[in-house]
């Protein structure tokens, strides 16, 4: 075989110079000019948590299956069989029944989303020591320097990856492979599920021409109706466009449009990851005004919080709470801790003080959520406080809690305020409420 080029079988690895391997039959073959020397790549599951429940409920997996909230709440992921009849993450659930409503929706279970994401993260930093995690089922590798370590090139080894997260964790995933990070992302998107997609540096112009401007990452609706407004639909026109320009009308992402319509992208791929903030949320039935009704949504969210701060390695130090009025007015507020933390009980508490703040028994509100940003390395969180051992204490119970929930699901373990009883919980609330609301700018955006 040349070494120029590099034909191989997904399935059994095999060299293959046709489009089916002669070895297994297997008609996934891949092959491509460039295949030994590009070494980015983008991994991304495919309907995650949509295949994670089809994995341990069988008699799922040939029918459309919806993870998401109730019919007031939104899609969170949505199979593959429901995308067919036009269901989309983010949609909101009433309109998605109505499109696929022969569809089963399933509640999600983050703490066993989180435990499959981190075996999938393992078997990554297996092969590269050089992951950057994006979110619980998505992280961009960098390969370079590992074909003596793996006894072959960076494409190989990551279809030996990708069969092995299938063939250990029951879940598939799909690759972009190319030259830089914004390549392999778009590469990665294009042949889902279980796809295997190469942009090579010598096609990138002649390929990225035609597509729209909205495949190109971190831009949003509002710049891309910007755009369209100006007449600017596909990457080959912002390729004709001289880079002063496009910096003259759109500024900073106006040079950002120029540079990456030509494919370059000099980021490199960084194990700390880029994330910007870690959040959950949720939309009620029926629209609530009661502190002693939302304390326990709020709790629960913060947990879900804390957990995915664990699955990424992350610690935070800014909580951000978010509110929804029943008009759809929204709220957020801020609060910085003086340390990082990855506790849902400190996540919790912030929170809790934001809410109080926020509630006068009347307005109503239809969603609460809660996040948190400024991130800081895992091993810089919620130092010792020697003047709290109880709340040591708690850390140590609350991580061990979390183990629990890792084995065995979920719903395997109440927390938080549930370890008190309501007539605790409503004096310590009104205790807190009795309080005179002090609001620092920083507190507020």
């Amino acid at each position: 075989m040349p070494l120029a080029t590099l034909s191989f079988c997904r399935d059994c690895l095999a060299s293959a110079a046709t489009r089916r391997c002669a070895v297994c039959g297997s008609p996934r073959v891949v092959s491509h000019p460039e295949l030994r020397e590009l070494t980015i790549a983008h991994l991304d599951c495919d309907a995650f948590y949509a295949a994670v429940e089809k994995r341990d409920r069988p008699e799922l997996v040939d029918l459309p299956v919806i993870v998401g909230g109730g019919t007031r709440g939104v899609v969170t992921t949505a199979c593959y069989i429901a995308r067919i009849k036009g269901v989309r993450s983010a949609m909101p659930m009433f309109q998605a029944l109505k499109l696929c409503p022969e569809a089963v929706v399933v509640r999600p279970d983050m703490a066993k989303y989180a435990s499959v994401g981190r075996a999938v993260r393992e078997r990554m930093r297996a092969v590269t020591p050089l992951v950057e995690p994006l979110s619980i089922d998505e992280a961009f590798l960098d390969l370079t320097g590992t074909e003596r370590a793996h006894g072959c090139s960076a494409a190989e080894t990551l279809a030996r990856l990708a069969n092995k997260v299938e063939r250990e964790l029951g879940i598939s995933l799909s690759v972009g492979l190319s030259h830089n990070k914004f390549l392999a992302k778009v590469a990665s998107d294009l042949q889902k599920p279980r796809g295997f997609s190469v942009i090579g540096r010598a096609e990138t112009k002649s390929f990225l021409a035609d597509k729209p401007i909205s495949i190109i990452w971190g831009i949003g609706e509002v710049t891309v109706r910007r755009l369209e407004a100006d007449r600017l639909r596909t990457i080959g026109q912002l390729q004709e466009m001289d880079e002063a320009a496009l910096a003259r009308r759109y500024g900073a992402m106006g040079q950002r449009l120029w540079r990456l319509a030509r494919g370059i992208d000099a980021r490199a791929v960084s194990p700390r990851g880029e994330a910007k903030s870690i959040s959950a949320e949720t939309t009620f039935s029926t629209d609530l005004a009661q502190v002693r009704e939302l304390l326990p949504i709020l709790r629960r969210l913060a947990e879900k919080v804390a957990l995915r701060l664990k699955a990424t390695d992350l610690s935070a130090t800014a909580i951000v709470l978010k509110l929804k009025s029943s008009d759809f007015r929204l709220r957020t507020r801020n609060r910085t801790l003086t340390d990082p933390t990855r506790l849902a009980d400190r996540i919790f508490e912030a929170g809790r003080d934001l809410l109080i703040r926020e509630l006068d028994g009347e307005t109503r509100f239809r969603l609460i959520g809660i996040g948190c940003s400024e991130f800081a390395e895992a091993s810089r969180a919620d130092p010792v406080d020697l003047l709290n051992e109880g709340g040591a204490r708690r850390a140590v119970a609350e991580n061990a809690l979390f183990d629990l929930r890792h084995r065995f699901g979920d719903g395997a373990i109440e927390m938080g305020l549930t370890f008190r009883s309501a007539a605790e919980r409503d004096a310590d609330v009104r205790r807190r409420a009795a309080r005179p609301a002090v609001i620092r700018p920083a507190d507020r955006r």
